[in-house]
């Protein structure tokens, strides 16, 4: 099986790499039809399940937000590098206002040196979103090299594994 997962991680990762531009519509538009499956799913239960209507509420609300996202990501934005640059500036903003907050009210001369290294490593990362917005291509081939090193790993982990399994 871990043979089977390698292998699709490498095709994946081949096809990003190979048409970056074709694969990274292609799963934006996966990704905003998975989102749009998961929304009516969730509009349903919200509506079916009526006997806690926090719940119901919750999921009918969830479910409009999920449909609203998939439809975004099927026909105007592309899926790929708006995740990446949006986990990007959350990790930046985050590491900057730690950061910031470390520099202010630790004492010790060590520690205000880590804050200071995580609020450069935070202007990184916002430096990072807003490359990953502006460049999808780059991000797709980015994604795919990652994708056939970790088939390379999963096939060769995998193999050695069910060694240590049969022989342990």
């Amino acid at each position: 099986m871990e043979k089977i997962i390698g292998l699709l991680f490498i095709i994946v990762g081949l096809l990003l790499v190979i048409y970056p531009m074709v694969s990274s519509a292609f799963l934006s538009i996966i990704i905003g039809f998975s989102l749009v499956c998961f929304g009516m799913a969730a509009v349903c239960m919200g509506f079916v399940f009526t006997e806690d209507s926090t719940y119901s509420l919750l999921s009918i609300i969830v479910g409009i937000t999920s449909l609203i996202l998939g439809m975004i990501f099927m026909f105007f934005l592309n899926a790929l590098p708006f995740l990446v640059s949006l986990q990007f500036y959350i990790v930046g903003f985050l590491m900057i206002f730690y950061g910031i907050l470390g520099i202010i009210y630790l004492d010790d001369k060590s520690y205000i040196a880590l804050s200071v290294i995580g609020l450069i490593l935070g202007i990184l990362n916002i430096v990072l979103a807003v490359f990953a917005a502006s460049q999808p291509f780059l991000i797709a081939v980015i994604i795919g090299a990652l994708l056939i090193v970790d088939g390379v790993v999963v096939m060769v982990v995998g193999s050695s594994k069910s060694l240590i399994e049969k022989h342990g």
